[in-house]
């Protein structure tokens, strides 16, 4: 659970360091460094840690992550394939002369938006992502191109979701942050069973009453709403899987088939059953 600081240096002859692949996914590696790091990652599933958001993702992700922002390496815990592209770039690159010309505007724009962390999807997840696997091979002048095309692309798009997170800033920030993530460990290994909100309040040393006005401040849900998208993502997986929704539900960690109809159409817009069945499954 240690916060690292990673030290960061540029590959040769170039401004910015590029890491392919790097299998870390055995390793938790929370970390933090000065310079901005853009992620693409294919995998069936994995975890996006980023500051104090928290989420899964599925098939792919892709992030823009600010200076200082403490972040779990993308494919801890994959146990399928991965393929990963992680770039790291000076913290203040962008406000270098080049990017302040007038064609640089968006992509300036860009990175003041990534200081709080940016998560891309649709089209420009894909996009971005497919030209993101070219770098491999190409000099570092083809590939400083490149990735101004990619920003560009990013910068355009209006597929993003800002993560809101903040930069290492205290001692206070750093340990907020370290109990976050003991909140997610312990649903990642207590979700099939019945929820009970004093056993979490303890794990992070909180009165039950403490540890639900904190939660709900830091995540805008109730602890019972976050277990519940927890379970509904694992649910899809397991029905992705050829598993019926009986057996899913109760896999689950839910008791009733009734709830677990009613929170999985809240949370996805359809009914289990739907969802199959517009997958291709039934």
């Amino acid at each position: 659970m240690k916060l690292s600081l990673e030290n960061i240096k540029p590959d040769e002859g170039s401004s910015f360091k590029i890491l392919l692949t790097p299998n870390l996914n055995e390793i938790y590696y929370w970390h933090f460094h000065p310079e901005i790091e853009l992620v693409y990652v294919e995998a069936e599933k994995g975890i996006r840690h980023i500051g104090d958001h928290i989420s899964t993702y599925e098939g792919s992700d892709l992030a823009l992550i600010g200076s200082y922002i403490p972040h779990l390496n993308f494919d801890y815990g994959v146990k399928t394939t991965v393929e990963t592209v992680v770039v790291q770039f000076r913290q203040h690159f962008y406000e270098d002369p080049f990017y302040k010309q007038p064609e640089m505007q968006q992509i300036f724009d860009l990175m003041e938006r990534a200081k709080t962390g940016i998560a891309f999807f649709g089209k420009t997840k894909n996009k971005a992502g497919a030209l993101l696997k070219n770098l491999n091979g190409l000099s570092s002048f083809e590939q400083l191109l490149l990735l101004i095309q990619v920003f560009q692309i990013l910068a355009e798009s209006k597929e993003y979701t800002l993560l809101h997170t903040r930069p290492i800033a205290s001692h206070a920030v750093i340990k907020e942050q370290e109990r976050m993530h003991v909140i997610y460990k312990y649903v990642e290994a207590h979700f099939q069973a019945p929820i009970k909100i004093l056993n979490i309040a303890s794990e992070v040393n909180l009165t039950e009453a403490a540890f639900c006005r904190y939660f709900k401040k830091a995540t805008k849900l109730t602890y019972t709403e976050f277990v519940n998208q927890y379970r509904i993502n694992h649910a899809k997986k397991l029905l992705m899987q050829q598993v019926n929704v009986t057996e899913a539900c109760y896999d689950t960690g839910f008791e009733s088939l009734s709830y677990f109809n009613k929170i999985f159409k809240k949370i996805t817009g359809e009914n289990p059953s739907a969802y199959k069945k517009r997958k291709g499954l039934d």
